[in-house]
């Protein structure tokens, strides 16, 4: 603890406390001692004795010594901004350098709203705000949202001449870029005369709260092309994030050798970060020997892993983790809960996933949201147990979403359980759902049972309401760069190549034994149309050009946006003996191994 008396007696101090006539040379020895005591203080009940120790000074309407014990109280990491509120309310005529001490450390504790009333207040004491205001306040704007208020300050900042400040630009670049304004943040960014790395970590952070991974990726390829600038930290978890996003592990290596060679440690946000990014970038080993590795793991880390080990349907590994955490003395929340649900439904562990539930429940008292009881339908739709999902359903306390629905319907099909799958697209239309992929899968339910009026129907209902309907699409990285491919693609300069490869691996599949599953083409069509249909799928494409481009020992990874289908899924197996190649795939739902004509999954997704 500190102490407060360094050089003179207690009893001293008190006493001139009691002194009507204070010298200006004792005031200000009095003002560096409090505020030299302010600059040790490590925790709040340190900072309470110093404030204690300035009142008995009588420096309590001391504007130096106030406003130094605000700015202390509001940013300091172990500070309180209810007692900074409190003291600062004592401050007749507080300064601009209060209000910005405030605002900043609102905005430090993800306070936006008293952020955003505290510049209002300044503004009508008739404060002028500067260059050190608006960065808070502008991030202030970008946590809640508050385009309209945004652009307002932003005329302000020009009516005053804070625009060609760096700090000032760079916090406008993050929050138009968190409120989906991405052009406005580009403008900002090109009309910069000087950008630093803040700033292009700025634009590289505005494009990923978008999702723009593609362009994340550019923008940080032209940053390092100008060759002047060192990536920090910051910029490269965004990076991270672009190459996890779209797979792209070969460019996530080339980051983490980045990061290895360029920084002594790192933190654990960048560790968790290449973790999640090896993960779902299909190497699940190299993720858990980093997740071995770290010194220091977090609630999120575990929850990093446990989801990810879900992902690869690695049910069991998961719950032993969870077991690991608690020994550690972790506490779950919802979203670890979320993660060993989904290890549960897709490892197909109904026992133990109605046990985890049961648990978060009861003993750790945490309220299941919509998607956890979406894990537990899932979990009980693949397992055909629809009478007990239905009763869950009637059980739960909100009311079914249509992803709810969905889920059942999902399952029905994959059950080839019409009943189920025309009483779940009932409470569908009743909820008004606009998802042309509802009216695909009872399209596909309908011709397996070959009731093809009612297949096309349901097609037509689709070009009816004018539903858009995603393309199925693979994308396959190659030496860098990632690859897209929809189904009967002719879009590359040698598609004819790719297409000649496409018939050498389906002469050879047909010395394995492999037929070509035409039951999810719901066209009635002919047999031979219906091949034809299944020979130039997107998954099939990025497999020749993949077999065409790569080394014989080189694993092939693949992302897909839809589910795998019953035909790719094989087919993907047998191609997986006969180059003698490791054929990683992710598709909307988990990863796929397919290595000697077997698959992770157990033919299980």
């Amino acid at each position: 603890m500190i102490r407060l008396a360094v050089h003179h007696q207690p009893q001293l101090l008190l006493q001139q406390e009691n002194c009507p006539q204070i010298t200006d040379s004792s005031c200000r020895w009095r003002e560096k001692e409090s505020v030299s005591l302010l600059k040790k203080c490590k925790a709040m009940e340190e900072l309470k004795q110093v404030h204690g120790h300035m009142l008995r000074l009588g420096l309590f309407n001391d504007s130096f010594c106030i406003s130094n014990l605000v700015a202390t109280c509001a940013l300091s990491t172990w500070g309180s901004m209810d007692y900074a509120s409190l003291v600062f309310s004592t401050i007749d005529d507080p300064s601009t350098f209060d209000f910005n001490n405030m605002i900043r450390g609102y905005a430090k504790d993800h306070d936006f709203e008293n952020a955003v009333e505290i510049f209002v207040e300044m503004l009508e004491r008739g404060n002028s705000p500067d260059n050190f205001t608006y960065p808070f306040v502008f991030k202030a704007c970008a946590g809640l949202g508050l385009m309209r208020l945004g652009r307002e300050i932003h005329g302000q900042v020009f009516k005053l001449g804070f625009h060609d400040d760096l700090f000032v630009q760079n916090s406008q670049i993050n929050m138009y870029g968190k409120c989906g304004e991405i052009g406005n943040s580009c403008a900002v960014f090109e009309g910069m005369e000087q950008k630093t790395v803040a700033s292009w970590s700025a634009l590289v952070a505005a494009h990923a709260n978008l999702g723009k991974w593609w362009e994340c990726l550019e923008i940080f390829g032209d940053m390092m092309g100008e060759g002047s600038f060192r990536a920090e930290e910051s910029i490269l978890v965004s990076v991270i994030s672009a190459c996890t996003h779209l797979s792209a592990l070969d460019l996530g290596r080339s980051v983490h050798g980045y990061l290895m060679r360029n920084f002594s440690g790192l933190n654990v946000i960048v560790e968790t970060s290449l973790i999640d990014m090896y993960i779902k970038c299909g190497c699940i080993e190299k993720g858990l020997a980093l997740f071995d590795k770290m010194s220091a793991k977090n609630r999120w880390s575990y929850c990093v892993m446990i989801s990810g080990l879900a992902m690869h349907g690695k049910g069991h590994e998961a719950l032993l983790l969870f077991s690991e955490m608690l020994e550690q003395g972790i506490e779950p929340d919802d979203v670890v809960y979320l993660g060993l649900l989904s290890a549960c439904r897709h490892a197909g562990l109904v026992e133990e996933g109605l046990e985890l539930f049961k648990t978060m429940r009861l003993e750790y008292r945490i309220q299941p949201t919509i998607q956890h009881y979406g894990c537990i339908l899932d979990l009980l739709g693949r397992a055909a147990m629809f009478d007990e999902a239905f009763n869950l359903i009637e059980k739960m306390p909100m009311e079914p979403n249509d992803v709810v629905w969905r889920t059942l319907l999902s399952a029905s099909r994959v059950h080839c359980n019409l009943e189920v799958g025309e009483r779940v697209a009932k409470k569908l239309v009743q909820l008004g759902s606009n998802n042309a992929g509802d009216y695909v899968m009872m399209s596909n339910m309908y011709a397996g049972a070959q009731r093809w009026n009612d297949a096309a129907m349901a097609r037509s209902m689709v070009a009816d309401r004018r539903l858009d309907q995603a393309a199925g699409l693979s994308l396959v990285e190659v030496k860098r760069k990632m690859y897209k491919f929809v189904s009967q693609d002719k879009a590359r300069c040698n598609w004819e190549d790719i297409y000649e490869m496409l018939h050498q691996m389906e002469w050879q599949l047909k010395f394995e034994g492999y037929v070509p599953d035409t039951s999810e083409v719901v066209q009635n069509v002919h047999a031979e149309e219906k091949q034809q249909r299944l020979r130039y799928h997107s998954q099939k494409l990025a497999l020749a050009f993949a077999l065409l481009h790569t080394p014989e020992d080189t694993t092939i990874r693949i992302v897909r946006n839809v589910r795998m289908c019953r035909d790719t899924h094989t087919y993907t197996k047998f191609i997986s003996v006969i180059f003698n190649r490791k054929i990683i795939v992710r598709d909307r739902n988990r990863f796929h191994h397919f290595k000697d004509g077997t698959c992770s999954c157990g033919d299980y997704w």
